[in-house]
């Protein structure tokens, strides 16, 4: 009886391996098929070989913000500027999925207190860049007048989201995954007119410590929000087999603004309509050693350009990558 049950036992076991090893490979097969259904021209783009990409990371971003306006006949002026951040990330992709964990050395011993989250969304013909970021790091200087105060950490808060979006028109042949991702691979040169959009979106506030250490500081509170909409073009240049240069610039023109300052209760507005823009510039070069092995660095910038008599705003945001890739 005994040896009758520990059969049985064995057979369900078997079956339930048998079972799971049938749905891995149901769903390996899925992945793959969707993974090599590519929408581009085969001539220029094409996916990699290997099933799993592992890539280390190391990120740096930062953030410079300058304000400028009248407010009760006195001029008013920030220069300001948060810390810089570094992280090391590391990401492992599946046939296209990926996961990603990054870690910012600063953060664990309590020296980097802001906060950053990152969304990034490449495909054949639509791509997202957008950033969220809360810091307390942000620090420079704030002119009243001849009055002149100094902005430490801590001493204002800055809350503020960066969106971009694009559309390529050239999809068939230009790939922004094969200079951002590497989850594809341009094989020719190849560019493409861009469609897109740009947000800029947030605040800065100086805060109750400030007014503590410094009873003369002014209560300043700079409010962005504009959204533009624009056109320009992306570039992807293959040098041999191994090198890749990406360059792209999308220039967006302000149709909605509603920036304005405060400076102790009194407020200044932004004329709605005028001739603002809001830059988006791309750049990444990519070598590959061989097909498993590759390198290579980014960089993702949104700069704004504002000419307004009243108030003028300008948010100059960027992230710099560097990376290293093995395709197993």
């Amino acid at each position: 009886m005994v040896l009758f049950v520990l059969a049985v036992l064995t057979v369900m076991k078997t079956v339930a391996q048998t079972r799971d090893q049938i749905r891995r490979a149901q769903i390996d097969s899925m992945l793959t098929a969707r993974y090599y259904r590519s929408p581009y021209d085969s001539t220029y783009v094409v996916r990699p070989e290997g099933r799993l990409t592992l890539k280390m990371r190391v990120n740096q971003t930062g953030n410079t913000i300058h304000a400028k306006g009248t407010i009760n006949d006195v001029y008013c002026k920030a220069d300001l500027a948060t810390r810089r951040k570094l992280t090391v990330s590391i990401a492992a992709i599946y046939r296209g999925i990926g996961l990603g964990f990054a870690l910012n050395p600063a953060k664990l011993s309590g020296a980097y207190k802001d906060y950053e989250f990152n969304l990034n969304y490449y495909s054949s013909r639509l791509s997202l860049d957008a950033s969220y970021q809360r810091a307390s790091t942000l620090s420079g200087d704030i002119h009243r007048g001849d009055e002149k105060s100094r902005l430490e950490s801590d001493d204002v808060t800055l809350k503020v989201l960066n969106i971009a979006g694009y559309y390529t028109f050239n999809h068939r042949r230009f790939s922004y995954p094969a200079a951002f991702t590497q989850s594809y691979i341009q094989r020719r040169s190849a560019g493409s007119w861009l469609a897109g959009f740009s947000y800029q979106g947030g605040s800065i506030k100086t805060t109750d410590e400030l007014k503590q250490r410094n009873p003369n500081a002014p209560v300043t509170r700079i409010y962005l929000g504009h959204f533009g909409i624009g056109g320009g073009y992306g570039y992807n240049w293959v040098l041999g087999n191994r090198w890749l240069l990406h360059f792209s610039m999308l220039p967006t023109f302000v149709v909605y603004n509603r920036n304005n300052m405060t400076v102790n209760d009194e407020r200044k507005h932004a004329q709605y309509m005028r001739f603002n823009m809001i830059f988006n510039e791309r750049a990444a070069i990519v070598y590959n050693f061989s097909p498993r092995y590759f390198i290579g660095a980014t960089l993702v910038m949104n700069n704004s350009i504002f000419d307004d008599e009243m108030v003028v705003i300008n948010q100059n945001k960027w992230r710099a990558r560097a990376s290293f890739g093995v395709r197993l």
